[in-house]
């Protein structure tokens, strides 16, 4: 959690802003959006709500994929439960449970995270993407700050990041996950969201979105430079990257795609409990959660002086 600055709203919709979920800088990128602890005025709610940045070309354009997010049921994507305008500024919401970003993640733990947890998170991640692009939707705004952490595994957010931003790029969006045809000028594609996705595994193993090989576990490396690939026919699919990091032992580098991806067969994650978090990373989590309570508990009254005896 993160103080509220001066030019952060006090209230959208029903909802008052208690925090900021993200810091104002860290090694991993920006957000492409404004992300709040919030609740009702009533304190029966407490949200995780969602806006454009203050600068944002095109609010209506974040709004629309805010609104499209809301109709996919995808597995591991944040999904918006309601969504409504403030004095011409959009936002969503979804119902609080403690996340941290994942850069934030990385600093809990004090730096990159362990190769099992890396390969977890990733395969988690990849078989949200094969089932979105199953149905011919790309994600388009994956990055390290777009994955959220908690103790049942990690949310994708930021739906639509590149595709609700003006030319050039959205703020925000760590350049390091945009693959090349999209720096370009490309349409999002589902291997565009396989390079994010890679970039964003070598900065949960690494602390860097463009590592060095060296700086890499030796059994992601072959299997991140697949998904880095400058061409798009060079990368594997996500339901090949979620084959690959399911396996036991070293990932092994699939094949690239050759054709639209189908819908991902079972796999050993569908009946395994999620991967089990760093202590400093539970702990965090913890942490974030009392600190929200506290904020929205009244704050006590001033005790009362002793009434003095009067001679």
């Amino acid at each position: 959690m993160e103080r509220l600055r001066h030019d952060d709203p006090s209230r959208l919709g029903p909802y008052l802003t208690l925090a900021r979920l993200d810091a104002d800088s860290f090694d991993g990128g920006a957000v492409p959006e404004r992300r709040y602890l919030a609740r009702t005025a009533d304190g029966e709610r407490t949200v995780l709500l969602c806006a454009p940045l203050p600068d944002a070309a095109a609010p209506a354009a974040w709004a629309m994929e805010a609104e499209l997010a809301s109709r996919l049921s995808v597995p591991r994507f944040l999904r918006p439960a309601s969504q409504g305008s403030e004095a011409g500024l959009p936002w969503y919401a979804v119902p609080y449970a403690p996340v941290l970003p994942l850069p934030a993640a990385l600093a809990a733990h004090g730096g990159p995270l362990p190769e099992d947890l890396v390969r977890r998170l990733g395969a988690e991640l990849a078989a949200g993407l094969a089932a979105a692009h199953a149905r011919g939707q790309a994600h388009a705004g994956v990055s390290p700050a777009a994955v959220l952490i908690g103790a049942a595994g990690p949310l994708l957010g930021c739906f639509g990041a590149v595709r609700s931003a003006a030319p050039g790029g959205p703020p925000g969006l760590d350049p390091g996950c945009l693959a090349p045809e999209l720096r370009s000028g490309g349409r999002p594609e589902p291997l565009g969201d396989v390079f994010a996705l890679g970039a964003v595994l070598a900065y949960a193993a690494s602390g860097h979105t463009v590592p060095e090989q060296s700086e890499l576990p030796p059994g992601l490396r072959r299997l991140l430079a697949s998904c880095l690939a400058r061409d798009p026919a060079d990368r594997p699919s996500a339901p090949q990257v979620l084959h690959a990091l399911s396996t036991t032992g070293p990932a092994r580098t699939p094949a690239p795609a050759a054709a639209p991806a189908a819908a991902p067969a079972a796999t050993v994650l569908d009946e395994q409990a999620p991967p089990p978090l760093p202590g400093r990373v539970v702990a965090a989590l913890a942490a974030q959660s009392s600190e929200l309570l506290a904020s929205e508990l009244p704050a006590a009254p001033p005790a009362r002086p002793a009434p003095q005896k009067v001679h």
